[in-house]
């Protein structure tokens, strides 16, 4: 694709890999809406990397609905969603206190599973009008994990919600192929985000040595670099791909 024509959604666009994704999509001369939470600075964050910000929840169609019309509203198209919004809520099956929360557990895969997929089908929806490049109408790229594969102890709801981002990559190729429409999904391992770095220096040091080579947290700048490929190869299609320096969580 000509990085020139190209305009992009990333959800989770205020902080970690979202902000990273953003700052990397503008600096190669994309259109970039940033969609994320109403939160405070959200939206100066977004603007500080040079994109559009539209505040709300991946969950919510009409928030959506308002980012992807803006892109094709201003901009006459839409080539790119990455979704990069969700949450991590940690809880045994059966724990100290009883069994897990159901609601806690719903509510990630609400954010991670079904936000992602409102953003799919309304960004593939909008890049069905495009003039094709080479064939090509976009390309989206979820977040997935290697908790999808390696989930340990007490992620069962996130371990489920990025195997279900996981398992809906193929599918998802299939469905869009005959739009010329891509689907990939990035599975990174332990990344330098916020929400990582709630965790005691301890924690994360030990995680960190977990990684064979090299032995540190993957740095946002480096998933961002994996989707500007995805989007650029687009012989990349139906992948989940891991960035995680050979970790192996036990």
């Amino acid at each position: 694709m000509e990085s020139t024509r190209n305009v992009a959604i990333v959800t989770g666009a205020a902080s970690g890999l979202g902000a990273a994704t953003v700052a990397t999509l503008v600096g190669e001369g994309r259109q970039v809406i940033g969609l994320d939470l109403d939160r405070p600075g959200a939206g100066d964050a977004v603007a500080a990397l040079g994109a559009t910000f539209v505040a709300g929840d991946v969950r919510d169609a009409d928030a959506v609905g308002q980012a992807v019309a803006l892109a094709t509203d201003a901009h006459g198209r839409l080539d790119v969603a990455v979704n990069c919004a969700g949450v991590a809520t940690p809880g045994r099956i059966v724990g100290r206190k009883g069994p897990h929360d159901l609601d806690a557990f719903a509510t990630v895969i609400d954010i991670n599973v079904v936000g992602s997929f409102n953003v799919m089908r309304l960004a593939a929806a909008a890049m069905i009008d495009n003039d094709p490049v080479d064939g090509h109408r976009g390309v989206i790229v979820n977040t997935a994990s290697i908790a999808a594969m390696d989930g340990q102890s007490g992620q069962a709801a996130y371990a489920a919600s990025k195997g279900a981002i996981a398992s809906l990559t193929l599918p998802a190729a299939r469905d869009l192929a005959q739009w010329g429409i891509r689907c990939v999904a990035i599975a990174p391992g332990v990344f330098a985000t916020p929400m990582v770095a709630g965790l005691p220096q301890e924690a994360i040091d030990a995680l960190a040595a977990e990684v064979a080579h090299p032995a540190r947290l993957g740095e946002p700048s480096e998933f961002a670099a994996l989707v500007s490929h995805v989007v650029a190869n687009t012989y990349l299609n139906g992948e989940v791909i891991r960035l995680d320096g050979a970790l192996r969580m036990r």
